[in-house]
């Protein structure tokens, strides 16, 4: 088996007295998107958080390219890992391009200054995502859809293997949410790696090599998207009853109804 862009063995979190994760194996491909869904609270956000070295692990390993997290440096790190959370406060009034150049910061030299190459590759990301028209804006002064856009921009310009991605499409309109996930496919293809949290099942299909499927902690079913999102699986992760429907994009999720809650 080739070595893993990035793995999770056995992790396990604890936040204050609660047992958030526990028994987490995971493994991340070059060249593959792995999607993590579940419902709200199970703990996918803490899991991209101890992916990325930002949260430790109580047991178990997290490595990045066969190597402990915990032995890099933050910005060894960085060149490895590009983060995109759900939001960031900026606190101050930086221009975009600003912000974009901001995921360059770990390739920069001793003196840590920009050079026209870094400037270029900022404004790439800008123009691949077609938002080049905000570069000189503040970003305080955008909307939550157009903050969440340069974020994945930053993060394109830090150029790292592996990208995680915390609900990168959840204040985007359906049209500029295909675009993400289009571009995470491209991204794929020419060899880096995603790993991304989304609520959304069906776009989640669309995007995911694998899918994994977090349930009380723990990862419920690990698989291709029509393996994985099943009616008996969604049952126990999402306490719905559902109809899965074939597609060429893969499953459709239809919820028919909540299962009531046992007390």
């Amino acid at each position: 088996m080739s070595e893993a862009r990035l793995a999770l063995a056995g992790v396990a979190v604890t936040l204050g007295d609660r047992q958030v994760l526990q028994g987490i194996d995971l493994r991340l491909e070059a060249g593959e998107v792995l999607v993590l869904v579940g419902r709200n609270g199970v703990g996918k956000t803490t899991l991209l958080r101890a992916a990325s070295g930002l949260l430790a692990a109580t047991q178990g390993r997290v490595e990045v390219g066969g190597k402990p997290v915990a032995q890099y440096s933050r910005r060894a790190l960085a060149r490895q890992l590009a983060w995109v959370p759900q939001e960031t406060a900026v606190p101050f009034p930086f221009r975009v391009v600003e912000v974009v150049l901001m995921g360059r910061t770990p390739h920069l030299g001793i003196f840590g200054f920009e050079a026209a190459e870094d400037l270029r590759i900022a404004r790439a990301a800008l123009e691949r995502l077609g938002i080049e028209g905000l570069a000189g804006r503040s970003i305080l002064g955008l909307s939550g859809g157009e903050r969440q856009l340069v974020l994945v921009a930053r993060a394109l310009a830090q150029n790292s293997p592996v990208l995680l991605l915390d609900e990168p499409t959840a204040h985007l309109d359906l049209a500029r949410r295909l675009e993400i996930l289009a571009l995470v496919r491209e991204l794929a293809a020419s060899g880096q790696s995603a790993l991304l949290v989304s609520h959304d099942l069906g776009l989640a299909a669309r995007v995911a090599d694998r899918v994994a499927l977090l349930a009380e902690g723990r990862i419920l079913a690990c698989g291709p998207p029509a393996e994985v999102l099943t009616p008996a699986h969604l049952r126990e992760a999402f306490g719905v009853e559902a109809q899965v429907l074939a597609s060429p994009q893969g499953p459709v999720v239809v919820p028919v109804r909540a299962v009531p809650r046992t007390r």
